[in-house]
């Protein structure tokens, strides 16, 4: 008998030694203690990962089967290599037993998951940027007219802009703070000039 590459057997194929399946109760492969005549082991994989004692499903054996028929049928496995790596492919528990099958083989359809990462605890994820915060203009105008000698306006404006910072959240808390300061001490400038002069 014969192997085709999707694992029928066709007639005029001999086994291993040049016996027929029928002498000396030789099959497939196998001697009369059903070990293989060329035995066959299993490529070296990398240590087993959570993913290989996935348990596999008819679909993952399928693939894996799949690979097996196209190494066949591109002359990289004997015919008995590839119905013993067959027959294992049937009784394959496990992605680890599937993956070792076809670990020597240019592997195409048959896949392992993708090992999934640990989820990164939020303490380790960056941190998003703050929203900028929009300058108040009052701030802003406060600061130019005190150094402008505008005393009054720049107090005036200056108190209007922290009272809008502190309800709308909003940035330029130190030009209001630099435009009162400065604004009153202008103010007592021009207050001192004015008693001087009446003086």
């Amino acid at each position: 008998m014969s192997v085709q590459p999707w694992g029928e057997p066709g007639p005029g194929h001999e086994y291993g030694h040049g016996r027929e399946p029928g002498r000396h109760g030789h099959g497939h492969g196998y001697g009369p203690d059903r070990r293989p005549l060329v035995g066959w082991q299993p490529a070296a994989v990398p240590a087993p990962s959570p993913q290989d004692a996935m348990r596999a499903g008819h679909a993952d054996r399928d693939r894996t089967v799949d690979v097996l028929k196209a190494a066949f049928a591109e002359g990289r496995l004997s015919v008995q290599e590839y119905e013993q790596r067959h027959e294992a492919a049937a009784g394959a528990q496990t992605y680890g037993q599937l993956a070792a099958l076809v670990a020597d083989l240019p592997v195409g359809p048959m896949v392992t998951p993708a090992p999934a990462g640990p989820p990164v605890p939020a303490t380790f994820l960056p941190a998003a940027p703050p929203p900028a915060r929009p300058t108040s203009v009052l701030a802003v105008v406060s600061l130019v007219s005190s150094l402008m000698f505008l005393s009054l306006p720049a107090v005036v404006t200056g108190h209007i802009a922290r009272s809008q910072i502190r309800q709308r959240n909003m940035d330029g808390d130190w030009a209001a703070v630099l435009g009162l300061v400065i604004g009153y001490m202008g103010s007592a400038f021009w207050t001192l000039l004015i008693l001087a002069g009446i003086a």
